[in-house]
C-alpha cells in the first residue's frame, strides 16, 4: 500500500470519529452542527500533551477524549433542554466561539531551540510525536483503525443495551419516552458526553496524523459534513456514518472524476437521499431485514453433521 493510499485510508478513519459523534446525537433526535468543536478541543489538547509537555501518546489521546467529554458536558447542561432548530443554532454558535477562541489562543514554549505550541490563527505546528518515536504511516493507520474498531464495538454494545434503546426512544418521541419512565435530559446529556469523547479522541488522532492544526480546519463545513455522513450512510447502525465518510472522502474527494465538483455532488446526494431515504442508506428497516435474514439462514443440524461424517469416513 503506497503512502498516498495510506493517507486517504487514515483520513477516512479519523474523520469517522467526528461522524460517529454526530450520529450519536442524531439517534436522540438532535441535530448538532458543532461536533467539530470537540474535535478541535481534542486535537489541541492532545498536541499540547505530547508536543509540549512531552508525555506519552496514550495520555495525549486520553486527555483529548476527556476534554472533549468535559466540554460536551458544559455545553449540554444549558442546551439540551432546547429542541430542533434552537439546539442546532446553539451548537453552531458554540463551535464558532471555539474556533474564534483558538484564533486568539497563544501558548508556546521552547523545545529543541524552537517555539512549539498554539500560535493563534497561525495554528499549532510540529506535533511530531509519531515521527519522533519511529511509528510508520502503516502502524499509525493500524492504531487509528484499532481505536475505531473498539469504538464501533462499544457502540454496538450500547445499541443493544437499555441506554441505547432509550436513545432511540427519545429520538422517535421524547414526550412518549418520558411517559415510559425515560429520564430524557440525563439520557441526552449522556449521549452528548459520549459524542464529545469520541470526537475528542478523533481530534487527537487527527493532530498526530497531520502534525499541524489550525482554527480554519474546524469550520462549520466540517460540522455539516459530519452531520451529513450519518444522514447519507444511515441511522440504523453505527456503520452508517462510516459508509457516508467512505462515499465522501474515499470516493468524491479522492477520485479525479469529481475534482472541482465534489461539494456539488455531495450536496446533491444529501438532498436526494433526504427525499428518497430520510434515514439514510442503512436505515433501521434495512438493518432489521438484514439481521432477520442472517438469523433465518439455515444451519446444518447435528444429525446431518453425523451422517456427513459417516459418509466421509
Amino acid at each position: 500500500m503506497d503512502d498516498h493510499l495510506i493517507g486517504i485510508v487514515s483520513n477516512i478513519g479519523v474523520i469517522s470519529f467526528v461522524a460517529l459523534s454526530a450520529y450519536l446525537l442524531l439517534l436522540t433526535g438532535e441535530i448538532s452542527f458543532g461536533q467539530q468543536a470537540f474535535f478541535a478541543i481534542g486535537a489541541y489538547t492532545s498536541g499540547i500533551v505530547t508536543a509540549m509537555w512531552q508525555l506519552p501518546f496514550a495520555l495525549g489521546l486520553g486527555a483529548g477524549a476527556a476534554t472533549g467529554a468535559a466540554a460536551a458536558l458544559l455545553v449540554g447542561l444549558p442546551t439540551l433542554r432546547l429542541h430542533g432548530l434552537q439546539f442546532a443554532i446553539a451548537t453552531l454558535a458554540f463551535a464558532e466561539a471555539v474556533r474564534i477562541l483558538f484564533e486568539l489562543f497563544r501558548y508556546q514554549i521552547v523545545r529543541d531551540g524552537e517555539l512549539v505550541g498554539p500560535n493563534g490563527i497561525e495554528g499549532f505546528r510540529n506535533i511530531r510525536y509519531i515521527f519522533e518515536n519511529d511509528v510508520s504511516a502503516t502502524q499509525f493507520m493500524l492504531i487509528i483503525y484499532g481505536l475505531l474498531g473498539a469504538t464501533l464495538f462499544g457502540l454496538f454494545l450500547l445499541e443493544r443495551s437499555r441506554l441505547g434503546t432509550a436513545f432511540r426512544m427519545i429520538g422517535e418521541d421524547d414526550l412518549l419516552a418520558a411517559t415510559q419512565g425515560v429520564a430524557v435530559v440525563p439520557v441526552k446529556l449522556t449521549a452528548a458526553c459520549l459524542a464529545g469523547t469520541i470526537a475528542g479522541l478523533g481530534g487527537g488522532l487527527y493532530a498526530h496524523l497531520t502534525t499541524y492544526v489550525e482554527p480554519a480546519i474546524f469550520d462549520v463545513m466540517l460540522g455539516v459534513h459530519s452531520l451529513a455522513y450519518g444522514l447519507i450512510g444511515g441511522l440504523g447502525t453505527a456503520f452508517g456514518p462510516l459508509l457516508g465518510v467512505v462515499i465522501d472522502i474515499g470516493l468524491l474527494e479522492s477520485t479525479r472524476w469529481f475534482a472541482g465538483y465534489r461539494m456539488i455532488v455531495f450536496g446533491g446526494l444529501v438532498a436526494v437521499l433526504l427525499i428518497v431515504r430520510p434515514r439514510g442508506l442503512l436505515d433501521e428497516q434495512l438493518v432489521h431485514r438484514i439481521r432477520r435474514a442472517v438469523r433465518r439462514r439455515p444451519r446444518p443440524s447435528p444429525a446431518n453433521d453425523t451422517v456427513l461424517g459417516k459418509e466421509l469416513s
